[in-house]
């Protein structure tokens, strides 16, 4: 981790991995994550965090399975969601989104909780940004 500012469009630029999160900072126990994403992600839940989705750019899809059923929430550029805990959900974009997170350090990409991981999606804890 740096201790100088980082500006998100240079970070961006740094990789071309989708569903790769990138750590950029982080804040107490929590990871700044930044991500690329494109197409569909997969099925998962995670029991003991919630999630925080910021869009930066483009258009996000989150599916919830919740306990009155199956919803959908659309995140355009600038909007926020917090998934919470325990929640299974999936996200996805159409058209590719840029977006930034925050997770409890070691967090999983794919849960505690998840369906078979399709080759396109990494399950990591995300990387340093280099």
């Amino acid at each position: 981790m740096t201790n100088e500012p980082v500006v998100l469009s240079t970070a961006f630029a740094r990789f071309e991995a989708l569903w790769s999160p990138r750590i950029v900072a982080r804040v107490n126990d929590y990871d700044v994550r930044i991500a690329k994403v494109a197409g569909e992600h997969v099925w998962h839940a995670h029991d003991d965090t919630d999630e925080f989705f910021l869009v930066l750019e483009g258009e996000l899809r989150i599916a919830l399975r919740e306990a009155d059923g199956e919803r959908e929430v659309v995140l355009p550029q600038g909007a926020v969601f917090v998934v919470p805990r325990g929640t299974e959900h999936k996200p996805s974009s159409e058209a590719g989104a840029s977006i930034l997170l925050f997770e409890p350090t070691g967090t999983l990409t794919v849960g505690d909780r998840h369906e078979a991981v399709p080759a396109h999606v990494e399950a990591t804890v995300g990387h340093a940004l280099r």
